[in-house]
């Protein structure tokens, strides 16, 4: 033991009195560990941690599948709801839920605030208990039940000041007096949705319930025992029954459902709280594992140039009768010091970095709040640091244990060495540069993939200075559906006084805020074999001047008039590429006719809109069916009214809190209590489109930086120790009359060649590695030609001026001082 500590002693006087070598050692495997540390533990608190219920492995959504209409995901309807929970036989419970927005009164001003529709099963199959009061039960789910709600720990808190006494109060919501009667716990999270601030129960009626209205998510708690094999296939079984227990909906026949082949599709709950988002983080976390790779080798290369110094050192402690065992010991002692240190400090770096992502937020980034620095990620920093510790102290051990003392007297400094001394640097720096050009070409590609996004045209004005407001008029507050399009036109001539204002209108969604559904639209003049099920086309919803407010070009046709909403005329509005895909034109889409039901009037097209990127920039434009906000005859239904709407308020003001301000008071003078919610201008939903990318580029920008700087160290560091090595040998060819210019390209050319050769093993790898990546491009082939041509540049020119900086200085010796030199 002594001995042992005796030997960190002398490896604590090494490190000091070589103080250069030791930041810069620790400070490379810092941010090598480090970016480790910080991608590992985002990857642990969204991938790897389970959901944080009780027995969460048992935990499924319920989903299915429609081949026979393209779609690999289709939500639970209120006819399966029925049908699944009755008649299963591998649930314990199952429910369904959907998101609200909803306003709340009496508590000052009013407030729009999230809220949650969940039947009366869907919140104890979580698994947790009420803080306060209790769970919804079968009668407050009942369509006669009372009207009752649940309150979140938060809003409790700030709204109610925590009163215990809350269970019984009444709160009014939409209008509508609520009584409450339970509080949820304080830690309660429902899976990733924007916490919501009030639950309230479903109240499905069977009696009324048709086919159809694929609108909710299904929750459900497998039985102890069951596989997702066995739940998908009693899905299976229960799906013919769900046909055969419920009529179709107005104007649709059991004939459609049946073509659409309706298949299961269940899966581990964690799939809808985490999406596709594990392909990114696993890409990143191999690319960063690329940066701790090169890392080591950086350090592995400073480790030889500091052995090799030594090497006479060495020599005299195998003459004194050290073992081979015993120097390599020495080594891997030091590398495990430096090891320690440098995770210790990149644990530090790791931390900082976190709290700046979570601080920022990125959108598309599931379960922040699970994110941090755990016992996991503390157990992966142990692991990772001995993998440092493996890969780069076992090289100089390997290299120097079996020194022999004669051949390491007979060495000297004078001596230039030979090429077998360098070929394990030279090995390392073009695994250095070869890992380097992968990154470089992953990042490369991800900029050209940005570059496309920003490029295409998004189908409206995205230059333009847009605010956004949702506003909801709830059915207490406006019984009638025309005075509720009336109220909205109000609200349309007072915010369009505002000063500034240059045009204002609503819709039910803007471009890219994931709001809008798809449904089948017949064409009057297509026919329909075997009643076979038209495509599904995007639903969009305005009012006269919405699409004009968003700046979306009108290629053929005219626009809604408000007589064409308060007469109730049967018109609507098309995409292009809708109109193209049946009439060839947009000329020849208008006057032709569409409907969704055969219960529906026909609809004259009056209109034809460009294509819009409704579902990101990076989705193509959907072939999209515009309505107007109020109508009749629509989907089987005899009259329907667009209650919740977002206003496109365009005018340089937008985004600043005056003009939400002048907002606010111009509803509040129509209605007092209509509260504003989702507040954003519209070039918020346009980034939030890309964020996925500019993300992904950041991160893999800084990896590639990183491996590009550490490869740069490193041949660097090679070429200039090479040259320090050879300089009685430069002085004597200065002597003999070699020019200064023709020793600097010698180097160079050593240089050049370990970058071509690390160049050529990174296309290899590139091929193969950028295939991951293919789901996350965009317009660009993972072999894209630009890109490696601009990343093999960058780095000979990287390589370049590496070579060049310590050639240079070495050409300039003094040929007297170079053969004087010991």
């Amino acid at each position: 033991m002594n001995s042992f500590f005796g030997q960190l002693r002398q490896i604590a006087r090494r490190l000091w009195r070589a103080p250069v070598f030791t930041i810069v050692t620790l400070f490379t495997l810092a941010a090598g560990v480090g970016a480790n540390i910080a991608v590992f533990s985002v990857v642990d608190g969204v991938l790897l941690k389970p959901l944080p219920y009780p027995h969460p492995e048992s935990l499924v959504g319920v989903w299915h599948k429609a081949p026979g209409l393209n779609l690999e995901e289709v939500n639970m309807a209120p006819s399966t709801y029925f049908i699944y929970r009755e008649q299963n036989r591998v649930f314990d419970d199952l429910g369904i839920y959907q998101g609200d927005s909803v306003s709340v009164t009496g508590q000052g001003n009013p407030e729009q605030v999230q809220a949650l529709d969940v039947t009366e099963g869907v919140l104890p199959i979580l698994g947790l208990k009420p803080m306060l009061g209790r769970w919804f039960n079968r009668i407050d789910d009942s369509p006669s039940g009372p009207d009752t709600i649940m309150l979140s720990y938060d809003f409790w808190r700030s709204h109610f000041s925590s009163n215990p006494s809350i269970i019984g109060q009444t709160v009014r919501v939409d209008g509508k007096a609520r009584q409450v009667i339970g509080v949820m716990p304080r830690e309660f999270r429902f899976l990733d949705w924007e916490q919501p601030a009030i639950f309230i129960p479903l109240r499905l009626d069977r009696s009324k319930t048709t086919l159809g209205q694929f609108s909710y998510d299904g929750v459900a708690r497998m039985r102890s025992g069951v596989t997702m094999q066995q739940a998908n296939a009693d899905i299976a079984r229960m799906w013919p029954i769900v046909l055969n227990s419920f009529p179709p909906p107005p104007g649709f026949s059991v004939e459609l459902f049946k073509k659409a082949r309706f298949g299961p599709n269940v899966r581990p709950l964690s799939h809808d709280v985490i999406g596709d988002v594990g392909k990114l983080l696993w890409v990143l976390m191999g690319s960063i594992g690329v940066v701790l790779l090169i890392a080591c080798a950086n350090v592995a290369n400073l480790l030889l140039v500091r052995a090799e110094g030594r090497h006479q050192e060495l020599a005299v402690c195998a003459a004194l009768g050290a073992s081979p065992w015993r120097i390599a010991t020495q080594f891997l002692l030091e590398s495990a010091v430096l090891g320690v240190l440098g995770s210790l400090l990149g644990l530090v770096l790791a931390w900082g970095a976190l709290r700046l992502l979570i601080t920022l937020g990125p959108a598309g980034l599931p379960r922040l709040h699970d994110i941090g620095i755990d016992f996991n990620v503390l157990l992966f920093t142990l692991a990772v640091a001995l993998l440092c510790i493996l890969l780069f102290g076992s090289i100089p051990a390997l290299k120097f244990a079996g020194t022999r003392a004669a051949t390491g007297l007979r060495g000297s400094r004078t001596t230039s060495q030979g090429r077998e001394r360098h070929r394990t640097r030279n090995i390392l720096v073009v695994i250095q540069v070869s890992l380097a050009f992968v990154l470089l070409i992953c990042s490369g590609l991800m900029i050209r993939t940005f570059r496309a996004l920003i490029h295409v045209d998004a189908g409206y004005d995205a230059t333009a200075k847009i605010q956004t407001v949702r506003l909801g008029i709830p059915e207490a507050d406006v019984p009638k559906d025309d005075d509720v399009t009336r109220v909205q036109q109000e609200i349309v001539q007072k915010i369009a006084a505002i000063p500034g204002v240059d045009s204002v209108s609503f819709g039910s969604a803007v471009p890219m805020d994931g709001n809008g559904w798809k449904d089948p639209v017949f064409a009057q003049d297509r026919s329909y074999a075997g009643n076979a099920m038209p495509p599904l086309r995007q639903f969009t919803f305005g009012a006269p001047g919405f699409l004009k407010s968003l700046g979306i070009p009108m290629v053929a046709g005219r626009d809604y008039t408000w007589d064409d909403l308060f007469q109730k005329r049967p018109v609507g509005i098309v995409s292009e590429n809708f109109a193209r895909e049946y009439w060839g034109s947009p000329m020849n889409a208008v006057g032709k006719h569409i409907r969704v039901s055969s219960k529906d009037d026909w609809r004259e097209i009056v209109g034809v809109m460009s294509d819009v990127h409704f579902n990101g920039m990076d989705q193509d434009a959907p072939t999209v069916a515009y309505w107007p906000t109020l109508l009749t005859n629509f989907e089987g239904g005899m009259f329907s009214v667009r209650r919740f709407v977002v206003f496109t308020i365009r005018t340089p003001r937008a985004g600043s809190e005056s003009l939400i301000k002048d907002v606010r008071q111009a509803v509040w003078s129509v209605d007092a209590n209509l509260p504003l919610t989702d507040i954003h201008t519209q070039d918020y939903f346009y980034q939030k489109s890309i964020s996925r990318t500019s993300f992904t580029l950041v991160m893999l920008g800084v990896a590639a930086g990183i491996a590009l700087l550490l490869g740069v160290v490193g041949l660097y560091g090679v070429i200039a120790y090479s040259a320090s090595q050879r300089t009685r040998e430069i002085g004597i060819r200065i002597a003999l009359g070699a020019q200064r210019n023709t020793i600097t390209s010698m180097f160079v050319m050593q240089g050049l060649v370990l970058a071509g050769c690390g160049i050529g093993c990174g296309v290899l790898m590139a091929l193969g590695a950028t295939r991951l990546l293919k789901s996350l491009l965009f317009h660009v082939s993972p072999v894209d030609p630009a890109t490696y041509a601009l990343a093999c540049i960058a780095l000979c020119l990287a390589a370049l001026l590496a070579s060049y900086i310590p050639s240079r200085r070495t050409a300039a010796v003094n040929p007297v001082d170079a053969l004087r030199a010991e």
